[in-house]
């Protein structure tokens, strides 16, 4: 993807385009967790693990922790309840006709594999997938019939999302958003046919009877372990968090905030 959003940008990013598209960017137009975004929460140290094991360190990683689920939950919640109601009421048939895979199609196949890759990201679009909810509805996807380039390219859908195109337009002006829309959702799709083409190549294209992503079970398995981990951990944070000025920095993330003002609540 990389590559080619990079082409696509040096043909048509002209030089007019990016004075516009800077300027726009300079009006610092306000953002949700404006605040957040500012901080400085820098610690000082000789090494790594010196930095972490620090009172500072610990409080930075605690603040850091609660203030991107603070940012980001309305995404994850909206994409993982969307992705949930689409796996469940939409009947499966209808991603096979969607992807061109199901008759009559299905007898010539390559068309799936070339349609698969441009319809995957306008997909993620309407189903507003985030990087968390965009799997479970991807194995949907899958299992429904649609191609693995289009499933790949559904994946890669998530940074033309709705809200993110809006933010595109609101800091770099509306047609600096809609060149990036273009050289992202060409750079989804050529993708997606590039890695279809080298699974199929290398005969590494996964059955689908193989997909058990969103079996119904629940098992005491590794998975469960490490939730209870990283739920002790998040504990952990949490307290971190609430003894350190944490939910008073956090009512003060929607507006900008001073550098130097960052620093005093991580005693």
């Amino acid at each position: 993807m990389i590559p080619i959003v990079v082409g696509v940008l040096r043909l048509f990013m002209s030089r007019r385009r990016i004075a516009a598209a800077t300027a726009q960017a300079r009006r610092d137009a306000p953002g949700r967790m404006e605040g957040h975004a500012a901080m400085d929460m820098s610690v000082e140290g000789p090494t790594v693990l010196s930095r972490l094991a620090s009172a500072k360190g610990f409080t930075a990683v605690a603040h850091f922790f609660y203030m991107d689920w603070a940012s980001l939950w309305t995404d994850l919640l909206l994409g993982l309840l969307i992705a949930g109601a689409i796996g469940a009421w939409v009947p499966a048939t209808v991603w096979a006709h969607l992807f061109l895979t199901a008759p009559p199609f299905a007898s010539h196949p390559w068309i799936g594999r070339i349609a698969g890759p441009l319809i995957g990201p306008l997909v993620a679009m309407v189903t507003f997938v985030c990087s968390v909810g965009n799997i479970p509805l991807a194995a949907v996807l899958w299992r429904g019939g649609a191609s693995f380039g289009g499933v790949i390219a559904f994946i890669f859908g998530d940074l033309i999302v709705l809200p993110l195109l809006d933010i595109y337009r609101r800091y770099y002006g509306l047609k600096a958003a809609a060149l990036m829309f273009v050289a992202f959702y060409l750079a989804m799709a050529l993708a997606g046919l590039v890695v279809e083409g080298l699974f199929a190549l290398l005969n590494l294209t996964p059955t689908r009877n193989a997909n058990t992503a969103m079996a119904p079970m629940f098992a005491w398995d590794l998975t469960t372990w490490l939730d209870f981990g990283a739920l002790a951990i998040a504990a952990i944070f949490g307290w971190r968090f609430l003894t350190t000025g944490g939910p008073a920095m956090l009512k003060a993330m929607n507006a900008p905030m001073a550098h130097d003002t960052c620093g005093d609540k991580q005693g």
